[in-house]
This record gives C-alpha cells, sequence and structure tokens, in this order.
C-alpha cells in the first residue's frame, strides 16, 4: 500500500509580508496548485491513503472559494481515503460550513485518541488532535496493538526544539517504544526523517511551498510503500513551484562596491529566475565603506520573481591609522578604543558615528 504523507500547507496565507499584491495573489493560487498536483502525482502513484498531518490552512478567515476548490479535490480523488488531522493554524470553519462530510475523509479528535482500522492491510492509523494549552500528557492514553501496523498522527513541536508559537510540544522520548511503526508528525517545516526506535520511522514533510526565507531549499511531500511487515520504501517528492534562497556572501575589508557586486552575481547565475532570492553580506568591510543594498540588488537582479539584498558585514576598525588623528574623526575613535566593551560594538559605534561626522561636515 502506498501512502501520501503532507503537512504544513497553509493555504490562503496572506504572503504579503514581502511580496507585491499581485505576487502574493499569485503564490496563492500556486500554492493551491501545488496541493492539487501533488495529488494528481499521489494518484498516479497509486497512493491509496493521504495523511494531512496538520496546518491545511493557515488562518481562520479562508476565501469561500479555497474551501470550496479543497472540498471538492477530496471528493474528485475518490480513490484516496484522506486523513484530516487539524493543526495550530487549523481555525477555520472548512468542516462546519460542509452540508455533509465526504466519504473518503476521516477526522480526529481533541478530545481521546481515535483510530482507523485499514481493511486492506493489518494497519491501523491512529491520531489525536493536540491543544496547545492543555497540559495534559496524551501519550499516556495512547493504546496500540503490537500484532498491528501502527501509523500514528501528530502535529506539534518537537520538544528539542525552541517553541516560538502556540503550538503544542510533543516529547519524541514518550512516543518510543510504544509499537509505533510509522510517526506521521507536522509542524517543522523542513523535511526530516529518522528512526523513532527500533521498531519505528519518525518524518515531518515539511510544507509543500515556501512562504519566506526561514523555509529555504526543496519542498514538499513524502510517499511511503508500507505493508503489514513494515515500511518497504520512501520517497521525498518537491512540486513546489518556486524555491526560496538564502545566499551568503563574504565580503572583505578590502572590496569595493565592484568587487562586492562581482561577488554577488556569481552564485546568482545558478539561481532560477523564477524563484525568491535573498543575498546577505557577511564578514568585514572598510569602515570608510558605506554599502547600498538598493543599488547592489539592481546591479545584480536577473528578474527574480523576488530578491533582496541585506548588509549583515561587521566593520573593521585600524585604530593605528587614528593614533595621531588630530580632528574629531581621530578624537572620536579613539575614545570608542578606550571603552570597556567587545570589539563588534566598538566597530559599530565607531561607524555611527563617523557617519554622523561626515553627514555634519557636508551640512557645514
Amino acid at each position: 500500500m502506498k501512502i501520501m504523507h503532507c503537512a504544513d500547507i497553509h493555504l490562503d496565507s496572506k504572503m504579503k509580508s514581502r511580496l507585491s499584491q499581485e505576487q502574493a495573489d499569485m503564490r496563492r493560487e500556486e500554492m493551491l496548485m501545488t496541493f492539487h498536483e501533488s495529488l494528481e502525482y499521489a494518484q498516479d502513484q497509486g497512493v491509496s491513503v493521504v495523511l494531512i498531518a496538520g496546518d491545511l490552512f493557515d488562518k481562520s478567515h479562508i476565501r469561500k472559494s479555497v474551501k470550496d476548490k479543497v472540498k471538492q479535490e477530496i471528493i474528485s480523488h475518490k480513490s484516496m481515503d484522506f486523513y484530516y488531522l487539524r493543526g495550530n493554524h487549523d481555525i477555520t470553519d472548512f468542516l462546519d460550513e460542509m452540508d455533509e462530510i465526504p466519504a473518503n475523509l476521516h477526522l480526529f479528535s481533541k478530545d481521546k485518541w481515535t483510530s482507523y482500522q485499514l481493511t486492506e492491510e493489518n494497519i491501523v492509523i491512529t491520531g489525536r488532535e493536540l491543544d496547545a494549552k492543555s497540559t495534559a500528557d496524551v501519550t499516556r492514553e495512547l493504546v496500540l496493538d503490537q500484532s498491528k501496523m501502527n501509523i500514528v498522527m501528530l502535529h506539534g513541536m518537537d520538544s528539542e526544539y525552541p517553541v516560538h508559537d502556540n503550538s503544542y510540544v510533543i516529547d519524541l522520548s514518550k512516543m518510543r517504544g510504544r509499537y509505533i511503526d510509522y510517526l506521521a508528525l507536522g509542524h517543522i517545516h523542513s523535511y526530516r526523517w529518522e528512526r523513532l526506535d527500533e521498531r519505528g520511522i519518525l518524518c515531518y514533510p515539511g510544507c509543500m511551498e515556501g512562504r519566506g526565507f526561514d523555509e529555504c531549499g526543496k519542498k514538499g511531500f513524502v510517499i511511503i510503500d508500507i505493508d503489514k511487515d513494515g515500511i518497504k520504501d520512501h520517497q521525498f517528492v518537491s512540486l513546489a513551484k518556486r524555491e526560496l534562497h538564502q545566499i551568503k556572501v563574504e565580503v572583505e575589508p578590502e572590496d569595493g562596491l565592484d568587487e562586492i557586486i562581482t561577488k554577488v552575481k556569481e552564485p546568482l547565475s545558478y539561481t532560477p529566475e523564477k524563484d525568491l532570492v535573498r543575498v546577505v553580506l557577511t564578514g568585514r568591510k572598510n569602515m570608510d565603506l558605506e554599502i547600498d543594498c538598493d543599488w547592489i540588488k539592481d546591479k545584480t537582479d536577473r528578474g527574480f520573481f523576488y530578491m533582496e539584498v541585506m548588509d549583515d558585514t561587521r566593520t573593521k576598525v585600524n585604530y593605528e591609522t587614528f593614533a595621531h588623528d588630530r580632528s574629531l574623526k581621530g578624537t572620536f575613535v579613539r575614545t570608542v578604543q578606550g571603552l570597556d566593551i567587545d570589539e563588534e560594538e566598538k566597530a559599530k559605534i565607531i561607524e555611527t558615528g563617523i557617519r554622523a561626522i561626515m553627514e555634519g561636515s557636508l551640512i557645514e
């Protein structure tokens, strides 16, 4: 039996933090299309079960057209059974507005573990929707038959990672030794496949489309081939319309703007124009060099869907140059040099101060 495992699709996300309204609208439609094409791909591969491990939607107010399209996707792919476990973003009225739940859509409860026995194989799918406000240890109530092939679905953050939102924290140590063969997780937006224990595998498939520069790289879903004896094969599949790239470019103190532009152009030459790009300038720059990120972008943008340049360089201060400088600039540098603070903080203060001094001299 082939099973598709996806999560964190975040349909109808606003996408407007960096993009224009036109670009945001385009990305929202592309995310819907990726969802559709992923189901088409799964159907062509003979998938009979789709696990949606949370965050199918992004927010409470979802356009009716989007909800209708998702419902139609489920109904039209009647050869596949959908097991939808809502995540912390799934607070929409998607299910409430349905006159009738499609026969091939199966849901889970927040109050207790829900299990579904698959008739074709000795496989049981068990899941529970988690409440971030709850302090209850739901793993204590998880009882599985060790003679079955057990798939467990949850949406939450691995306790080994920092938590920044209202997600439920899953203590994976408490999931070990519980006869789990495949732990189908959602919430972390990067692909992760590893052993849970001697018997089982855990997997975060990641999101289907990257939305921000904290979601760079290939995005997609997982297809597993499983039977009563275990997982025979697995495949990570990416059908994303666009990829996000964060490219770091090392700056040297001797570099001028022309040299920096040359360094930026080199990695961009390998980046598809349809993608979204962030260039981060790192390293150390000359104290007298003012980096104009917009100008560098204009000189290096090859027509990417979106591009930005960020300056994360540090300033190299040659204190010997100012040792005998009697100007206001020299006096300022020597004063800061004597402060009991770290070198990076000194460099930031000196850079800001000299810029203010130079601007003041121009005004005069």
